[in-house]
């Protein structure tokens, strides 16, 4: 497998892709949900507008130098799902705004006002969305009231305009069967729409419900009444997925390659993959390990070096020096984030290379 490879690399199987683009695309619209993937897993203008052909609704970006990055490639309907604080964001951001539909987030009055600011300052306003704390605290206010005090205070800044909510349901990452994700998924439905609902009474616009993440997409029934989904790692998928029942081996796309280098013993060998390969994030739902072995679960990767795998059998490590294996990662989002390139490979043949062109060298 991948022996045309150099290694130590990281392949995306481009057919695969194109099935977990259309999977969630059907699924979504089903519901009548759009969906509006975050580039952060692959970080590539390449992959972002497969996602556009296959009829996402625009991207969803963390950086404001990853919006910038996918406009200079033409993407022109951008979430900025990250609170962008400080003068030189402001500057950049009324640059954007020039050249690109920009929507993007608040959680304070501090953030409101800058962004009013800019707007004033690009000529038409900044239109945002009010982030909800979906219970992991890592950054919103509260649904319902919360958001509405916070509604209250800034309608009257005349450089954003308020457009609806975004919720990150961040605790559904926790759960390891079916019926806690859609627990969760049914969570995120009612503090997103229960909330809009009371915003709406006082007057403010609500036309754009922003949830979903790599989970809680893959339950659109119970999300029904939101607008749009921010998943991300669908187009991958990695071991965690898998690990949770959320997707096949064969629904992995994306691998790392690496070849055995060394035999320690009968059962141990070192490979070319290390934490400047592939991620020392854990998998979580009761799996150990660095990855998944393509089609060798009885191989475990037990510790990573920067440049060295620890390779371990169940029995006899039954591979020979200069022999290649492919790995599924712990968590696909790490991987393109360290490398230049990516191998994009389709009926065991190399397509294209590609571009990791907002990787993670770029300024914030």
């Amino acid at each position: 497998m991948y022996d045309f490879i150099p290694t130590p690399a990281v392949v995306v199987e481009l057919g695969q892709v194109d099935t977990n683009l259309k999977k969630m695309e059907e699924e979504a619209s089903r519901y009548g949900i759009a969906v509006r993937p975050h580039i952060k897993p692959h970080k590539s203008s390449y992959f972002a507008w497969r996602q556009l052909e296959e009829g996402a609704k625009g991207i969803t970006c963390a950086r404001l130098s990853e919006a910038e990055m996918m406009a200079d490639h033409g993407v022109e309907d951008i979430l900025i799902a990250y609170p962008l604080i400080g003068k030189d964001k402001m500057e950049r951001l009324s640059g954007l705004l020039k050249r690109a539909e920009v929507l993007t987030v608040i959680n304070s009055e501090c953030g409101a006002a800058q962004l009013s600011e800019a707007g004033r300052n690009a000529g038409k306003p900044v239109r945002v969305l009010i982030e909800i704390d979906g219970g992991l605290h890592r950054g919103g206010v509260a649904p319902y009231e919360a958001a509405l005090a916070l509604a209250e205070k800034v309608k009257g800044l005349s450089g954003i305009r308020i457009c609806g909510l975004l919720y990150y349901n961040g605790l559904i990452y926790g759960e390891d069967t079916a019926e806690g994700f859609r627990r969760y998924a049914l969570k995120e439905h009612d503090e997103l729409t229960g909330t809009a609902r009371l915003l709406k009474e006082h007057g403010h616009c609500m036309e754009i419900l922003s949830g979903g993440n790599s989970v809680s997409s893959r339950f659109c029934g119970e999300l029904e009444g939101i607008t749009e989904i921010r998943c991300g790692n669908y187009i991958f998928n990695d071991c965690a997925a898998l690990a949770a029942g959320l997707a096949t081996e064969e629904e992995c796309a994306l691998r790392a390659v690496a070849t055995l280098v060394c035999k320690m013993d009968a059962r141990h060998g070192i490979i070319d993959a290390g934490s400047k390969t592939l991620t020392t994030d854990g998998c979580g739902h009761g799996r150990t390990g660095y990855g998944y072995v393509v089609g060798r679960p009885d191989l475990r990767i037990t510790k990573l070096n920067e440049e060295h795998g620890f390779l371990e059998g169940e029995g006899e490590l039954d591979l020979e020096i200069g022999d290649k294996i492919a790995v599924i990662p712990n968590h696909a989002c790490v991987l393109p984030n360290l490398t230049d390139k990516l191998y994009g490979i389709r009926n065991n043949r190399l397509e294209r290379m590609i571009p990791v062109e907002a990787r993670g060298t770029h300024i914030w």
